[in-house]
């Protein structure tokens, strides 16, 4: 880490960053770091934390649209996602899946896959409001999951 930040942070466009950046609290448990907002209301740079992990998030133009407006103009951006897969998307541990999937999905989550007992632990698969992806993922090692939290 360097200067309280992790060796990788993915780095997020949203049409409506302070919306996302809402939502994201609500539904993903996500908590806030910085929000700074350009004078015509849009996000320039935002933050926020989940566990030790962090995401950047921002409104880069006023064209910019995110993936699930990109799946409705372009028959191409459809096909390479109607399967449920992660598909430049973001991996997240959490400590309760189970727990993570129901409040994900009681805000309002597209739901790509119930949680589901993979090889290394449990995990479910998500869009946000603006079509992202996300897997949500408890490892079997409760060790792991402690070490990741810290």
């Amino acid at each position: 880490m360097s200067d309280g930040y992790p060796a990788v942070i993915p780095m997020l466009a949203y049409e409506d960053g302070p919306a996302a950046m809402r939502w994201l609290a609500e539904a993903f448990g996500f908590r806030e770091r910085t929000r700074m907002l350009d004078r015509d209301g849009r996000l320039s740079h935002g933050e926020m934390e989940a566990g030790k992990g962090l995401i950047m998030l921002a409104t880069p133009s006023p064209h910019y649209h995110g993936p699930k407006r990109h799946r409705e103009e372009s028959e191409e951006a459809r096909k390479w996602s109607e399967v449920p897969y992660i598909i430049d998307g973001v991996l997240v541990y959490v400590d309760d899946v189970a727990a993570h999937f129901e409040r994900a999905r009681a805000a309002g989550a597209t739901i790509l896959s119930p949680v589901e007992e993979a090889g290394e632990g449990k995990r479910y698969r998500a869009e946000d409001l603006e079509g992202h992806r996300w897997m949500f993922m408890q490892s079997k090692s409760p060790n792991l999951d402690a070490q990741r939290q810290r």
